[in-house]
């Protein structure tokens, strides 16, 4: 690993394509202030080449083997505290197809972000090369690397906990796969969409539309989870969007509760989109769906009236099994 600028004329161009990532960071953000980062990097063509995993994560838990290469790996990230002191590793998880790390940036370093992550990569790209002479691919990881700015101590132990499990995910997802692909041009009440999650809930006996107007009172809203909880308790899937309170307090009460529910999305899916936090888990179980109508899109967009009408006439056409 080298963090001397003179070395960049004498690295490959590979290695010189990763130094424009840096455009596609936070704008406005000072990449080299005291600062904590979740790094993210992908192996090329996400070749399994880290680690494996054992036990399926419910009954038997889920534990990471690394490989020789990814214990090279492993090795490289106290490189970086070599030679950026300021800089601390704070948590890892080598996974067989990926890498996350969470960098403390304790004062200012002399080079931007995208230099040092770029520097690790040598350094990574040196062992891979010798424990794999024979791999055709000129580099271990994807060009660039995924990178969020920790904000507070509640964001950081939310990302820590988030590594940590990541073994017990990969393992669920195995075993499990059925229940986080990305179905696309599925039918339902007259309309298409693309699906994440237990698909067979669409085929179950009562689906029930849950849909609230927002001038309910907070006492109507009560007594609407729980009319609506009684009909789960006896079988019913909720279908709704969960736009406006009324809704949402109904659906978060029966995913609380642990029944199944079907929920409309006006974001699309990304190509690797997996449900997080406690939807994970709902679609290992079976009990969660999660249906888009339309095209996956990066930006954060509100939700305009037309689609909330929309969102909730597929609701009410999924439950009439038109």
């Amino acid at each position: 690993m080298s963090n001397n600028p003179q070395d960049d004329n004498r690295r490959p161009s590979w290695y010189r394509e990763t130094i424009p990532s840096m455009k596609r960071r936070c704008a406005g953000h000072d990449y080299q202030g005291r600062c904590i980062y979740m790094i993210t990097l992908v192996v090329d063509h996400r070749r399994p080449l880290l680690a494996c995993i054992t036990g399926d994560g419910i009954n038997d838990e889920a534990i990471v083997h690394p490989t020789p290469l990814g214990s090279a790996i492993l090795g490289q990230l106290k490189e970086i505290t070599a030679h950026y002191p300021a800089i601390q590793v704070v948590a890892q998880q080598l996974m067989p197809d990926h890498l996350h790390f969470i960098l403390y940036v304790r004062e200012r370093i002399p080079r931007h972000l995208s230099h040092v992550i770029a520097g690790f990569k040598v350094g990574c790209n040196r062992v891979y090369r010798a424990a794999c002479p024979g791999d055709s691919a000129p580099a271990l990881w994807e060009g660039g690397f995924h990178d969020r700015i920790l904000k507070g101590n509640n964001h950081l132990q939310r990302m820590m906990d988030y590594i940590d499990d990541n073994p017990r995910r990969a393992a669920i997802k195995r075993h499990h796969p059925e229940y986080f692909k990305i179905q696309q041009n599925v039918q339902a009440g007259g309309h298409t969409f693309a699906a994440l999650g237990n698909i067979f809930l669409l085929q179950a006996p009562l689906l029930l539309q849950v849909q609230c107007t927002r001038k309910l009172t907070p006492e109507q809203i009560s007594d609407t989870v729980s009319h609506f909880l009684d009909q789960a308790s006896r079988g019913a899937v909720l279908v709704s969007p969960s736009i406006s309170p009324g809704e949402k307090k109904v659906m978060r009460a029966a995913f609380e509760h642990g029944y199944p529910t079907i929920v409309l999305r006006e974001n699309g899916f990304a190509p690797l989109a997996k449900p997080g936090g406690r939807r994970f888990d709902a679609c290992a179980q079976g009990r969660l769906l999660l249906l888009a109508p339309w095209e996956y899109h990066n930006e954060r967009r509100s939700i305009r009236r037309s689609q909330c009408h929309a969102l909730n006439d597929m609701a009410a056409a999924i439950c009439s099994k038109c």
